[in-house]
């Protein structure tokens, strides 16, 4: 895709902080980390969202996550866990699907925490999606 930023990275064409590739993924620092050593995960294809992904590239690229990079991240960063975040639409700042994987610390301040006044009754939600 012309304008994709993804997709410039992908072809040299923008320089980036590659942790890994392959011949259907990168692996690349982000450049507004959220926490010490925050990376994308993105296909070299340009694909828009979890709706076009295939499934050998989204299965790959968790295995890649599980046996490669999250040890490294372990090991190298002394990180206790990992949080994967992927994003559809809303919340969607790059319009070429990615996964986020956010290194996290015992004294980090990222925070998942429940907020009892957004949420409707879980009964109903469930129903809904059941």
């Amino acid at each position: 895709m012309e304008n994709c930023i993804f997709c410039k990275i992908i072809n040299g064409e923008i320089p980036s902080r590659k942790i890994y590739e392959d011949n259907l993924i990168e692996i690349i620092m982000n450049i507004n980390p959220i926490s010490n050593g925050h990376l994308l995960v993105i296909p070299k294809e340009h694909i828009i969202n979890i709706n076009e992904i295939t499934d050998e590239i989204i299965t790959h690229s968790l295995k890649i996550i599980r046996k490669d990079i999250y040890p490294k991240l372990k090991n190298k960063l002394n990180c206790e866990g990992l949080t994967l975040v992927q994003n559809n639409e809303l919340g969607q700042e790059i319009k070429h699907y990615h996964i986020h994987l956010i290194p996290r610390y015992n004294d980090d301040k990222i925070d998942f925490k429940y907020d009892e006044e957004s949420i409707e009754d879980i009964e109903s939600i469930y129903n809904k999606i059941k």
